[in-house]
């Protein structure tokens, strides 16, 4: 595919549209978000992959009401099938943008979304979505009004709206690499939006895997949003939150030298330490499966006997992210089909990478 800049994407956008579509990817946070306060601003900051394979597709046909009223109008449609419990959830969240947006209750709206991968399952379900839907209404804007006229005005405007339907939204319009949250060493670091990591990230990197295993494709029993509630009463809050502080500056560090046995340390550290948070919450729960330690165990047994670079995360979630450079791919992917697939439902496995971030479509 050739990728077509921001910049292009929007000028291509006509007054005469009445539709627009866009495809955003998820992404795997490295250093977690986990907890927030005020209106979804972050109790750390956070950075992330974006990914490729996994995300989101949609598309929002707009038209003018016949008769104006003081309703969001929303139908809502997910993989083909009109769905009432998002569509409120839509309207809601549309509800409280009228600053932003004073054309949204002028218009009909038909939304038509559909992911790559399972919904509530623990791959950021939400971070691709609500991104999606946020460039779509930010190109409407574009479209009915004429603004904004670059793409950095653009992306900052979209993060910002994301955050407000997701927090880790917001890091899913930028490609590689994004941080969000305000950070003393992280210029231009935001609690209400995120940032491109920029040009810095070392070649080690570039073209990094991410096979997600799909343990499970069963709806998470407890939510992100209830999840990140709970942390109010955690007894080891604070102390996360320090150590999220310092795991940023060591995560940058690492990602700008190529240092990947600090990567995968630091990567495999905040997975155990997320889901460590939600077995001391009160009330505790687990969203690991008996699968997802067994990938564990044989992916830490794979790392000692060989040496190689293969390190795990998990996000809110039991299904196992498994990055690894690409140079060492053909000596990975055998042992993946072979010891970890039994683990996966179906044998279910996205065979993803560090993307370029959103297009639209």
């Amino acid at each position: 595919m050739t990728l077509v800049s921001i910049d292009d994407q929007l000028a291509s956008l006509s007054s005469s549209q009445s539709s627009v579509a866009w495809r955003s990817p998820s992404n795997i946070a490295i250093v977690k978000y986990w907890g927030k306060h005020g209106i979804q601003l972050p109790r750390n900051p956070s950075i992330s992959f974006t990914l490729d394979a996994a995300h989101t597709d949609t598309k929002v046909t707009f038209k003018k009401k016949e008769q104006v009223d003081n309703d969001i109008s929303v139908d809502f449609y997910f993989e083909g099938e009109a769905n009432e419990a998002f569509a409120s959830k839509i309207i809601k969240f549309l509800d409280g943008l009228d600053e932003e947006f004073s054309f949204l209750r002028d218009y009909d709206f038909k939304i038509e979304s559909s992911n790559s991968f399972p919904h509530s399952s623990g791959i950021a379900s939400s971070a691709s979505a609500m991104s999606a839907l946020a460039l779509c209404i930010c190109s409407i804007e574009k479209i009915l009004t004429g603004w904004p006229n670059d793409s950095t005005d653009f992306l900052q405007k979209a993060s910002y709206i994301a955050r407000l339907g997701s927090g880790s939204a917001a890091r899913s319009l930028f490609p590689e690499v994004a941080s969000w949250g305000t950070h003393s060493e992280i210029e231009n670091s935001s609690d209400i939006r995120a940032i491109a990591f920029g040009d810095e990230l070392h070649e080690s990197f570039k073209g990094y895997h991410d096979d997600i295993l799909i343990v499970s494709a069963a709806e998470k029993s407890v939510s992100s949003r209830a999840g990140h509630a709970l942390m109010e009463g955690n007894p080891f809050a604070a102390v996360r939150y320090e150590q999220a502080n310092r795991n940023m500056v060591s995560t940058i560090e690492a990602l700008k030298t190529g240092d990947i046995l600090k990567f995968g340390k630091i990567l495999e550290e905040e997975a155990m330490t997320l889901h460590a948070l939600m077995m001391c919450s009160d009330p505790s729960y687990i969203l690991m499966k008996a699968g997802t330690l067994a990938v564990i165990d044989k992916v830490r047994a794979f790392r000692k006997e060989t040496y190689l670079p293969l390190y795990f995360t998990l996000d809110a979630g039991p299904n196992v992210h498994l990055l690894y450079p690409d140079e060492v791919a053909d000596q990975i992917w055998p042992f993946i089909e072979k010891e970890l697939k039994p683990f996966c439902v179906d044998g279910k496995i996205i065979r993803d990478r560090i993307g370029s971030g959103p297009r639209m479509i």
